[in-house]
């Protein structure tokens, strides 16, 4: 499996931007996605969680309500709508998929990664 995330840039406090994560590969291993964050200087942390073939979904408190995790199974595409952007948002995002149903934040579980985009929110 592999991933690539695109769509990140530079946008203003409150402005909005939406990432894709495309998916190649063998993509019927896919069970769940993920959309992780890395800020500089600070631990990679859990954005939201998707069930590929259920309805599950999560967000973490950090972002919810601002933010939309989504998928296209069609288009093996994976999203994140990103509304009222604050500057601690910044980072680059990853997104991650593993072989297993199971929701989880944990970023060792993820089997597979994209190579992150950056997001910066400026004040």
């Amino acid at each position: 499996v592999q991933l690539q995330a695109s769509g990140g840039g530079l946008v203003q406090d409150g402005g909005s931007l939406r990432l894709s994560c495309a998916a190649s590969g063998v993509t019927s291993s896919i069970y769940a996605m993920g959309w992780f964050r890395q800020a500089p200087g600070k631990e990679r942390e859990f954005v939201a969680f998707i069930g590929w073939y259920g309805s599950s979904l999560l967000h973490a408190d950090s972002v919810k309500g601002r933010f939309t995790i989504s998928k296209d199974r069609a288009k093996n595409t994976l999203y994140l709508q990103m509304n009222s952007l604050k500057p601690e948002d910044t980072a680059v995002y990853y997104c991650a998929a593993r072989r297993s149903l199971a929701y989880t934040p944990q970023k060792s579980d993820y089997e597979y990664w994209g190579q992150g985009t950056q997001v910066t929110v400026s004040s």
